[in-house]
C-alpha cells in the first residue's frame, strides 16, 4: 500500500508522548479558578453564559464534522478550551444566545473553515469576540457590576446590580479590587489572581513558553509609566502603569490568548517579537483611541496576522549550508569560446 506523505510546516520534530487531548486538558485545569472566580463574582448568569458557550462550541464542531463525513475531533477538548475562552471575553450580563452564536463563530468560521485546529490563522475566541462586539456593541459594552457570593446567596439583592464602567474608564477601584476580581468586566479579565495562577501553571507544566507572556507584560509595563510617569499611586486613578497592567484583559490576554500554539511564532525570538508586537498595539489602542479604551483583543489578532512573517525573519540558519559563491561576470551565460 501506498504511503501518504504529509507534507506542513515547521516544525517538522514533534513530541508524541504529549497529545493535544493532554494539553487542553492542562488549559482547561488552569482556567477552572477563574471560572470558579467568574461565577463567585457575577453569579447565575455567569455560570449559564460559560456552559451554553462551551456546549455550543462542542456542538458546533461535532455537526461540522458529521455533515463532511470526518471524524469527529471533539474528543481532543479544544472546542471545550475555545468556548470557555470565548465566555471569558463575554460581560455577565450578555444573553446566552450571544453566547451560541459566538461559539458558532469561533469553531466553524475560524477554526473548521480553515482545516480545523492547527491551521486556523488566528485565535477563534478573540476572532469571535471581535465580531460580537462589532454586531451587538452596545451588549457588549455593558458590564455587571460584581457581587461576590449572590450565587449561594450571601451577596446582595439582583436589584442592585446594576452596569457600571469598567477600571480602564473608572480610576476608583483599589488595586486589591482589581487582583481579586472585585470590578466589572469580561467575566474572564477580573480576578487577576487565578490568570497568573493558572499561567504560571501552565508555564511549570511547559504547556505555554514565558517569552510571550513576560514580553508582553514587562513591555507593557514600561510603556504605560513612561507614558504616566508613575508606577503607581491612588491619587492618580488610571494614569499608573500597575493598574493599567491589571486592568481589562491584559493578562488574560497574555498568558491564554497571545501564547496560543496554532497562531504564535515557533522560534524563541519570534516569541519575544510576538510579545511586545502586542504590548506596543494595546498601548497604542488605550492611549489613543478614546472610543475603544481596551485594545488586547485587536493587538493580539494584528500579532496573529503577522505570524508566519515573524516567523519567516527569524527562522535559525541551517549548519553545514553555505551559500553558492557568486559567479564572475565573465563566466555568466557560459563559457568564452
Amino acid at each position: 500500500m501506498q504511503s501518504k506523505l504529509a507534507v506542513s510546516s515547521s516544525p517538522f520534530l514533534r513530541n508524541t508522548a504529549v497529545s493535544t487531548r493532554d494539553l487542553m486538558l492542562d488549559v482547561i485545569l488552569a482556567l477552572l479558578p477563574t471560572v470558579v472566580a467568574s461565577v463567585w463574582f457575577f453569579g447565575a448568569p455567569a455560570l449559564a453564559l460559560i456552559l451554553v458557550s462551551v456546549f455550543f462550541a462542542v456542538l458546533a464542531e461535532w455537526v461540522y464534522k458529521k455533515l463532511l463525513h470526518e471524524k469527529s475531533t471533539i474528543s481532543d477538548l479544544s472546542a471545550v478550551v475555545t468556548g470557555l475562552l470565548l465566555a471569558f471575553n463575554l460581560p455577565a450580563s450578555a444573553p446566552w444566545w450571544m453566547a451560541a452564536i459566538g461559539s458558532v463563530i469561533a469553531i466553524v468560521l475560524v477554526k473548521q473553515l480553515f482545516g480545523g485546529i492547527g491551521q486556523n490563522f488566528m485565535n477563534p475566541a478573540l476572532a469571535a469576540r471581535t465580531i460580537l462586539m462589532l454586531s451587538w456593541t452596545g451588549l457588549m459594552a455593558a458590564n455587571a457590576m460584581p457581587n461576590g457570593g449572590q450565587i449561594l446567596g450571601l451577596g446582595k439583592e439582583a436589584a442592585d446590580v446594576v452596569t457600571s464602567a469598567t477600571p480602564l474608564v473608572n480610576g476608583n477601584y483599589t488595586l486589591w479590587q482589581l487582583m481579586i476580581g472585585d470590578v466589572p468586566g469580561m467575566l474572564g479579565e477580573t480576578c487577576k489572581l487565578t490568570l497568573i495562577l493558572g499561567g504560571v501553571y501552565l508555564i511549570l507544566r511547559q504547556v505555554i513558553d514565558w517569552r510571550v507572556p513576560v514580553s508582553f507584560m514587562a513591555t507593557a509595563f514600561v510603556l504605560f509609566w513612561i507614558q504616566t510617569g508613575t508606577i503607581y499611586s491612588v491619587q492618580s486613578g488610571t494614569d499608573n502603569a500597575v493598574y493599567q497592567l491589571f486592568s481589562g484583559g491584559l493578562i488574560l490576554g497574555a498568558f491564554f490568548m497571545a501564547t496560543d500554539y496554532v497562531t504564535c511564532p515557533v522560534t524563541r525570538r519570534g516569541r519575544v517579537i510576538m510579545g511586545v508586537g502586542c504590548a506596543l498595539l494595546l498601548f497604542v489602542i488605550r492611549f489613543y483611541n478614546n472610543g475603544y479604551p481596551e485594545g488586547c483583543s485587536f493587538a493580539i489578532l494584528f500579532m496573529n496576522i503577522l505570524t508566519p512573517l515573524i516567523d519567516k525573519f527569524t527562522a535559525p540558519r541551517s549548519f553545514g549550508v553555505s551559500k553558492p559563491a557568486a559567479q564572475k561576470s565573465g563566466r555568466k551565460g557560459g563559457a568564452k569560446a
